[in-house]
């Protein structure tokens, strides 16, 4: 990277940005409803206070949970899907105790004060009072959402039906805004109280409206790609490429990734994650897949000319967050995709450390190597099982890390792999005392 370029950069980081600017968000947004609810007077007793702030605050955790999932390109650029789907999972479970803490407060709050049985004073309140029965329902939705959402549920449930699960979140919310609309009293304790709680809801619902609707549908009816070669790069490693209009004015970046649906008649309900294994050229566009399910490996069926619906480019794996002038890039497995990308369009000197078990996993191997020769970067091959252990530790562990880039400190440092893989890698920068700032590593992950 030129002194100039590095100049150019912005002074405040992107990440840090947008980090600061919706952890803002949220804090002014937890003092004002802080403010409306003592605003509209706290109850006599104990329990129903406490359930009412804490329905609020789960209100407050829903709309910040519609923020996350919206995909919005300005925040998916700067934090990354997997920081954003992280934040998502935490929120998920805010929203499942507020709301148990709503309705266990609020029903023994009522129960104390009716003089009744627990049981009783609920199925009373559902009977006789307006959106109970609906709040009952969302909150058995989300219950039902955040089951699945377990890493024991998710691993054994396909993407679409995970993603099927999770859309009943959005009937989850519209349950939970009409009963806040029918019984909340701090929503219909003010003027300012219900222009606060429709500014939010309504904004909350227009960003997902635009991040998951719109804006796919537009760029798509923009581009308009379609399918042009289907290569096999090894037996079990295809790439397919694709080609449309105005793609000069699509904004995406080497090491960016989109969620792509080929419009056939057996998977055009599918979507899945793929990075671009080559940098955009304004022309066309290609992924590189392994056969890793049935999804993947039907790709090699693809026709010439098969229409393409394209959501993204998403991912914050780019050079936007490069701060130092050389970089390492550390790719395993079919992780090369975005790292062969990246290579194009990262300035400086580079180092490319490809981890396989065995020289014919190397796909794309010759395109680095011409790559890396072009512009005088250094590509390393490590061949050796999963588990190898030399003299000098792991593979990738820090001893070997440090000896085959001693200057790694002074390096911005790009990880894509196996969750195994990248985990073993960040320990291993972790331990090197490698600045956080220079680490970039994306796992991918999707909120729904």
């Amino acid at each position: 990277m030129t002194q100039t370029a590095e100049a150019a950069r912005p002074a405040i980081r992107p990440r840090i940005a947008a980090k600061s600017g919706l952890f803002l968000f949220l804090g002014a947004n937890v003092a004002a409803v802080t403010w409306l609810f003592a605003q509209a007077g706290v109850s006599q007793n104990v329990l129903i206070t406490i359930g009412r702030l804490a329905g609020m605050y789960g209100a407050l955790a829903m709309a910040f949970q519609l923020l996350l999932v919206a995909r919005l390109p300005w925040l998916d650029r700067r934090l990354g899907m997997d920081r954003l789907t992280s934040w998502h999972r935490w929120t998920g479970f805010t929203i499942l105790w507020t709301l148990l803490a709503h309705l266990v407060f609020i029903t023994f709050g009522y129960a104390e004060v009716s003089d009744k049985g627990v049981v009783d004073e609920l199925v009373e309140m559902a009977n006789t009072l307006e959106g109970i029965l609906r709040a009952l329902v969302a909150f058995a939705v989300i219950l039902v959402v955040g089951a699945a959402s377990a890493k024991f549920a998710r691993k054994r449930l396909a993407y679409e039906t995970w993603h099927f699960i999770h859309l009943y979140t959005y009937a989850a919310v519209l349950l939970a805004f009409t009963h806040q609309i029918a019984l909340g009293q701090s929503f219909a304790g003010s003027e300012q109280a219900k222009a606060y709680w429709w500014t939010l809801w309504l904004g909350a619902g227009a960003a997902v409206l635009a991040g998951r609707v719109v804006l796919p549908l537009w760029r798509n009816l923009r581009h308009r790609l379609r399918v042009t070669a289907v290569v096999s790069e090894s037996p079990d490693v295809v790439s397919v490429y694709m080609s449309g209009k105005h793609l000069d004015k699509m904004p995406a970046r080497a090491g960016q990734f989109f969620l792509w649906r080929f419009l056939t008649k057996d998977r055009w309900w599918q979507a899945n994650p793929f990075s671009l294994s080559a940098a955009p050229d304004g022309r066309s566009l290609r992924l590189t897949a392994k056969a890793l399910g049935d999804s993947s490996a039907s790709l090699r069926s693809l026709k010439i000319g098969t229409r393409v619906f394209a959501e993204g480019p998403y991912g914050a794996f780019t050079t936007i967050h490069q701060r130092r002038p050389n970089a390492l890039l550390v790719a395993g497995g079919v992780g090369i995709t975005p790292i062969r990308a990246l290579l194009e369009d990262i300035d400086g000197h580079v180092v490319v450390l490809y981890r396989v078990r065995s020289q014919a996993d190397a796909v794309l191997l010759p395109e680095l190597n011409d790559l890396a020769k072009a512009r005088g970067a250094v590509v390393s091959v490590l061949t050796g099982p999963d588990q190898a252990v030399g003299p000098r530790g792991a593979m990738l562990g820090p001893a070997n890390l440090h000896m085959m880039v001693p200057d790694v400190h002074e390096r911005d440092v790009f990880v894509c792999g196996p969750p195994g893989m990248t985990s073993a890698v960040l320990r291993s920068l972790r331990e090197l005392k490698v600045p956080s700032a220079q680490v970039h590593a994306e796992r991918f992950s999707l909120a729904a």
